[in-house]
Formats: C-alpha cells, sequence, structure tokens
C-alpha cells in the first residue's frame, strides 16, 4: 500500500456520522487494545484557540525533556502532521503500518448493524491513540475536533481539561446559543479532572462552572486563578497563585496569543503539579518563546509584508481586526478573504469592509464547500474585488504592492493551507 492509497482509504470514510455517539470510537479502541489507557494526557476544546494553545503546551513539555505527542485538526501543511510527536507528523511508512492494522477492523465493524458506519475522524482518532501509546510518549496533548460532549476524542480521561473560547461556530451541530455551545464545550469536563478556561464570557462560563459542580472538577479561570499584563512589543507577564513570570516573550503573533500563550502555561503548571514534575521558570520561557503554529499571523514575505492567518469564523475574525488595528494602524492593507459555504461569509465580508484604509479582494479555491464567487457578485457594487484565481491574484500583488504595504490572506484554514503551500514552493523559486 503507497501513502496515497491509505489516505484515500481514510478519506473515503464519511465525515460526520448522523448517529452521534461515542460507541463506533469506543468499538476500533477496543479492538485495538484500549490504547487511550496507556497514555497520560492534556485535553483541550474550544471555538477558537485550539491549536495554537496545544501548540504551546507541547513545545513547553518538550523543552522540559518530555516526549510529547499532539493529536490536532485540521492539518495546514501535511495529513500526518494531526498525529505527531515532538512536532514531527507521522512518517508515512508508520501511518500505512496503522492503516493497514485499523482496515480489517472497521471491516468487522460494519458488519456490525451497531458499529457500522465508522468516520474518518473516528478512525484517525484512534490511531493517533495507538500510535502515541506505541511509541510510549510520556504525554499527548489532545484537541477536541468538533464540540466536546459527542467527539470522538471525548472517550479518554486526561490529567486536565481545557477550554480555550466560546462562540457561535457550527451552529447546524452545537446549537444557536453560547449557552448551549458552552454546553458541548464542557461536556470534555471529567469528574474529579481539573479544567482550566480561557478567556470566556459569564454566561458560557455559568455553564461551565454549572457542569464542573457536577463533576467535582476543580476550576481554573482566566482573569481569576491565573491573570496576564500586556508589555510592550507583545511581551506580557503572567501570575498565578506565587508564581510570576515577567517580560516573556511569545513567538506567535498576534495579542490573542498571549492568552493562548497564558493558559497553556496554567495547563502546564496544573498538569505538572498533578503528576509530580518541577516545571522551572526557565522551560516555561523557553516554550513559550519556541513554540509553532502555521497559518496564524504567520509571516510568509516581506516587501510587502505577507501575513497568512486562519479567520475561519465570526470570532476568529473578530480577533484578526484587533490585530490589525492594534499591529498596522496607518499602513495600507489589501485583504484576500475566502471561506467555506457552512461559515457565517456575510458577516466576515462585512467585519472586513470596515478596515481602515483597506482593499478587500474575495476568492474562491479548490475544495468542495469552497464559496462560489457568482453568489457574491453584488459586492462589487460596494468596491469588493472578485478573483477568481487566488493564485494569480498573489503574483499580481506581489508585483505591484508598494514595500511598506501589508496584504493579509485570511478565512478558511483549507484556504490558508493551500496558500501556504504556495507561498512556500514559489519562494523557494524565486517566483514570489
Amino acid at each position: 500500500m503507497s501513502v496515497e492509497e491509505a489516505l484515500e482509504w481514510i478519506h473515503s470514510r464519511l465525515k460526520f456520522n448522523i448517529r452521534p455517539g461515542l460507541s463506533r470510537v469506543e468499538g476500533l479502541l477496543k479492538l485495538l487494545g484500549n490504547p487511550e489507557t496507556e497514555l497520560s494526557m492534556i485535553h483541550v476544546a474550544g471555538t477558537n484557540g485550539k491549536g495554537s494553545t496545544v501548540a504551546f503546551t507541547r513545545s513547553i513539555f518538550m523543552q522540559a525533556g518530555l516526549k510529547v505527542a499532539s493529536f490536532t485538526s485540521p492539518f495546514i501543511e501535511s495529513f500526518g502532521e494531526r498525529m505527531s510527536i515532538n512536532a514531527q507528523a507521522i512518517p508515512d511508512e508508520k501511518l500505512i503500518y496503522y492503516v493497514e492494522m485499523i482496515q480489517p477492523l472497521v471491516e468487522k465493524m460494519d458488519a456490525d448493524e451497531v458499529l457500522a458506519g465508522i468516520t474518518e475522524f473516528e478512525i484517525i482518532t484512534a490511531m493517533a491513540f495507538r500510535y502515541f501509546a506505541d511509541e510510549k510518549v510520556d504525554l499527548a496533548v489532545i484537541e477536541v475536533g468538533l464540540g466536546g460532549l459527542l467527539d470522538s476524542t471525548n472517550v479518554i480521561t486526561p490529567v486536565v481539561s481545557g477550554i480555550t473560547t466560546i462562540g457561535l461556530d457550527h451552529i447546524d451541530i452545537l446549537g444557536s446559543t453560547i449557552e448551549e455551545i458552552a454546553a458541548q464545550k464542557a461536556g470534555i469536563i471529567k469528574p474529579g479532572i481539573p479544567v482550566v478556561t480561557g478567556n470566556i464570557e459569564l454566561k458560557a462560563l455559568r455553564v461551565i462552572w454549572e457542569v464542573a459542580r457536577k463533576n467535582t472538577a476543580r476550576v481554573y479561570q482566566f482573569g481569576y486563578d491565573y491573570k496576564v499584563e500586556l508589555e510592550a512589543a507583545e511581551h506580557f507577564t503572567f501570575q498565578a497563585k506565587q508564581e510570576i513570570l515577567p517580560h516573556l516573550e511569545k513567538s506567535l503573533v498576534g495579542l490573542h496569543q498571549v492568552e493562548n500563550a497564558a493558559m497553556a502555561i496554567e495547563l502546564a503548571l496544573v498538569y505538572a503539579d498533578k503528576v509530580g514534575l518541577n516545571l522551572t521558570e526557565e522551560v516555561i520561557r523557553a516554550g513559550i518563546r519556541e513554540a509553532f503554529w502555521p497559518a496564524r499571523m504567520e509571516k510568509l514575505g516581506e516587501k510587502p509584508l505577507i501575513l497568512l492567518d486562519g479567520a475561519h469564523n465570526v470570532h476568529a475574525m473578530t480577533r484578526l481586526l484587533e490585530n490589525l488595528k492594534a499591529e498596522f494602524s496607518g499602513r495600507k492593507l489589501t485583504i484576500i478573504f475566502s471561506a467555506i459555504t457552512t461559515k457565517d461569509i456575510q458577516h466576515m465580508i462585512r467585519m472586513l469592509q470596515t478596515v481602515a484604509d483597506s482593499r478587500l479582494i474575495l476568492t474562491t479555491f479548490d475544495y468542495p464547500k469552497a464559496l462560489k464567487l457568482a453568489d457574491f457578485e453584488a459586492l462589487e457594487d460596494e468596491g469588493v474585488e472578485l478573483a477568481p484565481s487566488w493564485q494569480a491574484a498573489l503574483v499580481q500583488l506581489k508585483k505591484t504592492l508598494a514595500d511598506d504595504e501589508v496584504l493579509i490572506v485570511t478565512g478558511s484554514l483549507y484556504f490558508s493551507s493551500q496558500v501556504r503551500e504556495f507561498l512556500l514552493e514559489n519562494r523557494k523559486t524565486a517566483q514570489l
């Protein structure tokens, strides 16, 4: 089997199953020997900020010398990065090995009326746990795929859980109110397992508090149990209990990354306390400074400055606009945006239209659910430009924008992934 054939088989499974529940992933994990029970884990849910928080957390423990696995989605560079060890994607030969191991088990399950129809995400969740257990990692940091309560990853019992943010996203699946979505995210809270919360509004926090109370789970709350103080040049001071870490330097650009970094520090401290691990100030500083996460205010070019940011929903777009105002006020901006049809595209476009001294270009990309430009032709009367080819638009902008201008590429993470690959490849060949 080639890696292409392995991936083709994985992708051939349904994306989502109309029968919610954890029975299928639990069934596959049982056939695999329940590898999740062999792992020490941190579980991270939230509307936005999960990936960055995982990246900061992973980096801290890597600096401490641990062998750290991470399970994330979606991928930006390669499919294998979804299940990484020490920030290295699963090798192709290992991916093939686990597909060949799991295929006959899935065929067996498909013959069972109750367990039939296991999805792609359920399969790769189980695959990741088996891979991490076989590699005997010290810690696995697990990102929730969608929601929390019924997410495939919610079969685990972590040492500590985290909920980054709560916003209106995936409302067709998770609910149409902040409270309903908070209840889904809070579904990862387990009896007696502490939970760290990010910068979450009060009405969502109340839901989390109630779920935690019922589970006798200690809550470590942003702004109360741990705090941040912003300093110049996006440096910050972290404070929790007796712990004060001034002048922290973070690797990821954007003011919101201060909150993600702070939550990662708190997760790391709570985890370390629970397992008896000593995390030094030097380790924490290095972890925050060295973390890497692609397509989050990532710089991919200069003169003009090219930034890539996967602001794929309204909540993330709000953060992007805050960053643009703070970082680039007074500079001329060109924004290329695209998204998938399951998102609130109109709202995000309206938000982007409010950016001062900016030019907005709407485009589409190669993805089944990508927006169709024909649906947005009326926006041309409002000054929004439509670009059928984002590749051609990028090449032209690189030639015509002044050196002191800023080009922002944003929207769907699937879009960001394609743009990132294009920019990096063309930078190698000096075409861009």
